[in-house]
């Protein structure tokens, strides 16, 4: 078991640092298990089931950071807050709320129609080395084009000013993240910098936009995931339980860390590193799997 808490530690890390950079968790998760498989069970098919459910609700620990840091900013019942102040908390959320629709619809209903059709999933079909590595490289390349060339003023400073037709655009645009590499961050802090919204101001409604999608998503896989051990009648190991504990409590933590980071740095700081490591990070993916046969 030691050995499998030493892996867990290490998914949490990466989901910690790359759910909130905008660089794809998704993208690095995927090519983290490449390279390290959780050892939980001997079932292959309850191993597989649990790895799908477990790089999705892991990132519970990531979001519980956004709510710990921006709680006083979310919270609208706050005794601290005079009304006006409470009046733009409850927008902020209705934005929040308009803007993760758009999201919902494809990721939820999109998914369902396309596996009626065709039988697979939106995972079925794009959850693959080919498409995260061009993502990274795509997305990449625009993130470097938006901030050297992209000339619309910024006109939104803070996240209370951000308008509900920027809201519903940036919402828009967070339904790119559907496929894996591209990032949830990076789209919609793309999206939102395209519009004129300013760097802090886009990464912190970027931060707020992934906890309904985080916890949507996550409830998705865990009832799925409880699903498949009723029908199946499998049992769950402690090694299984204790791992999924570790990586969302580690997620946590590291994202408590880079959530202020990315705040401080994007202040001072463009996109533009993050742009370079997506393409530098989609190379070395297309090579190594071009060795790897």
């Amino acid at each position: 078991m030691f050995i499998e808490i030493l892996k867990s530690i290490l998914f949490g890390i990466v989901e910690g640092i790359t759910e909130w950079l905008p660089v794809s968790s998704t993208g690095h998760l995927i090519l983290l298990g490449e390279f390290l498989e959780l050892d939980v069970s001997k079932d292959v098919t309850f191993a597989r089931e649990f790895k799908n459910m477990f790089d999705v609700v892991i990132q519970l620990g990531a979001i519980l950071a956004v709510a710990v840091i921006y709680f006083q900013k979310l919270n609208p019942f706050s005794g601290k807050k005079n009304s006006l102040e409470k009046k733009n908390t409850w927008s902020l959320w209705g934005k929040v709320v308009l803007a993760s629709i758009p999201a919902a619809l494809v990721g939820i209903v999109g998914d369902k129609i396309l596996e009626k059709i065709t039988g697979k999933d939106i995972d079925g079909w794009i959850f693959n080395w080919q498409v995260v590595a061009a993502a990274l490289i795509i997305y990449g390349i625009l993130f470097i084009i938006v901030e050297k060339f992209h000339t619309k003023q910024t006109t939104t400073n803070s996240t209370d000013d951000i308008t509900v037709g920027q809201a519903m655009a940036i919402g828009c645009f967070q339904t790119l993240s559907i496929v894996p590499g591209t990032s949830r961050s990076g789209s919609t802090i793309l999206g939102a910098r395209m519009i004129g919204v300013s760097r802090p101001a886009a990464a912190e409604f970027s931060f707020f936009l992934g906890i309904p999608a985080i916890c949507g998503a996550a409830l998705i896989k865990g009832a799925g995931f409880v699903k498949y051990v009723m029908e199946s009648d499998a049992s769950v190991p402690l090694t299984a339980i204790v791992a999924l504990v570790v990586a969302t409590l580690v997620s946590f933590i590291v994202s408590m860390i880079v959530v202020r980071f990315l705040v401080d740095f994007v202040k001072k700081h463009s996109f533009i590193p993050f742009g370079v490591y997506r393409i530098a990070l989609g190379v070395l993916v297309i090579a190594y799997f071009a060795i790897k046969g």
